[in-house]
């Protein structure tokens, strides 16, 4: 049994439309699939119309929160599966972040603008089709525009990456409240990438226990943004708090240089997350 529980489509920031990455995961022998789109439910529907006989479907959303240590402000992202979609309190936190995102990222455009760079607001949100507008969408536009090469020149510093003058800040859920909406929602959590050093900064491992005591099932220890040594890394933590792990390709379409499958989960970790989910329940396409 082949699991990816990490994909993204249209309906926030990846290139394919949720039936298309339906078909092109049945395509891909992919025997159960997540769909987690950035802070959004919207993908779920079309996905589930479109699933190939006998490819089973995860609803799912990946979900921008921040944890606030002492002195210090680390973003980061839960994957939350099988959770209800008209839980009230998840939906209007959700709608709030979708909100930031889109006012920030208006924003970004704008400073670009404000020095030279050609590109243009109207253009991108035809573009992103009604998705959750984000950052990968502006990397678009760049692409567009024949300033950058791809999305990863676009995510440097020179552009809209760490330490560029136009990337700015945007509302995040608290990771702890998170935990509290998601659990509220019959849902389950898998910390994403959680020692992704490639990305910036991460949380201090003390922190992992204190998420697995506030309810955190599991940790997304394959991926591609993950070394080796941090994925062994990501086990070890897991092993010790009773965290099942999850692999998962993160697959965004052309924004990213993955393919579905390139990482997968283990039908043990499947199992956990369907047994301890209770606001949804997976969606399997009908066979003959």
């Amino acid at each position: 049994m082949t699991i990816d529980l990490h994909l993204h489509s249209t309906a926030s920031d990846g290139t394919t439309p949720p039936d298309e990455l339906m078909r092109q995961a049945g395509a891909a022998g992919m025997a159960v699939v997540a769909l987690t789109d950035h802070d959004t439910t919207a993908g779920w529907a079309a996905a589930a119309a479109a699933l190939p006989p006998g490819l089973t479907l995860i609803r799912g959303a990946e979900l921008s929160c921040r944890w606030h240590g002492a002195g210090e402000s680390i973003p980061l992202h839960l994957l939350a599966y099988l959770f209800d979609p008209a839980d009230e309190q998840l939906t209007a936190a959700l709608a709030r972040v979708r909100e930031s995102r889109l006012g920030r990222a208006e924003r970004m455009v704008a400073l670009m603008r404000a020095d030279g760079i050609d590109i243009d607001w109207d253009d991108i949100l035809a573009h992103a089709d009604g998705g959750t507008v984000g950052r990968p969408h502006l990397a678009a536009a760049l692409i567009r525009a024949g300033l950058v090469a791809d999305t990863q020149e676009a995510f440097g510093p020179r552009w809209i990456g760490n330490g560029s003058p136009y990337r700015l800040p945007k509302e995040d859920l608290d990771v702890f409240e998170a935990l509290r909406l998601v659990q509220g929602a019959g849902g389950v959590t898998v910390f994403a990438h959680p020692r992704a050093r490639v990305r910036g900064r991460v949380v201090p491992e003390e922190v992992f226990g204190q998420l697995a005591a506030a309810g955190l099932d599991g940790l997304e220890a394959d991926h591609h943004d993950h070394s080796p040594a941090e994925r062994d890394e990501v086990r070890r933590v897991a092993a010790a708090l009773g965290l099942f792990v999850t692999g998962s390709s993160d697959f965004h379409g052309t924004h990213k240089k993955v393919r579905i499958g390139e990482y997968t989960t283990a039908p043990g970790a499947l199992a956990r997350i369907v047994a301890g989910a209770t606001g949804a329940t997976p969606v399997t396409g009908v066979v003959g």
